[in-house]
């Protein structure tokens, strides 16, 4: 196993369909612009509540990847 330095990130992701749902909507979005993501881990979890059910569900998740290697 070769040695790695990862990078760590903060994304918050949101979403009505469930705490699932918030992870792989922010793990989707920064698809588009991180690279090399390795794992991640889910710090926070909160709601939004509409006439006493919830509305929105969001989670602060904190993202690790991998930088490129030198040449």
């Amino acid at each position: 196993m070769s040695d790695h330095v990862y990078k760590v990130i903060t994304l918050v992701g949101s979403s009505p369909d469930g705490i699932e749902a918030a992870v792989d909507n922010a793990l989707k979005k920064a698809g588009e612009s991180v690279r090399n993501m390795r794992w991640f881990e889910v710090k926070e979890t909160r709601g939004h509540i509409t006439d006493g059910s919830v509305a929105h569900y969001q989670v602060k998740v904190e993202v690790g990847f991998t930088l490129d290697e030198s040449p």
